[in-house]
């Protein structure tokens, strides 16, 4: 398969990832720092490793989930995969320029 195609499956997965919002704060998880890595293999794959942000979320059961069944959704992914963890532990340094923004801290 070639580089351009899993690239494009990765631009996916990020475009799935910023449908799915934080229900406390306005932000979509993947501006707000929530997803640390997207791997993408030859297989169509898909890992996302994620954190929340703090171990006791109110949707610590319910995030990973929605996330997984949203990356399953695209029709090219094969299986999807969800990691949490909490190395390093979610800081507003994660969150990008946009999210700062959006949520008045510039």
């Amino acid at each position: 398969m070639s580089e351009e195609i899993i690239e494009n499956l990765g631009d996916q997965v990020v475009a799935v990832l910023k449908t799915i919002f934080d229900p406390e704060i306005p932000v979509d998880i993947y501006e707000l720092g929530l997803i640390y890595d997207v791997f993408v293999n030859e297989d169509n794959d898909v890992k996302v490793l994620m954190t929340l942000t703090t171990p006791n979320c109110p949707v610590a059961e319910t995030l990973p989930e929605e996330v997984k069944q949203k990356v399953q959704s695209i029709d090219v992914v094969n299986e999807a995969e969800v990691e949490l963890t909490f190395d390093p532990p979610w800081t507003q340094d994660l969150m990008s320029e946009e999210a700062k923004l959006e949520l008045g801290m510039l």
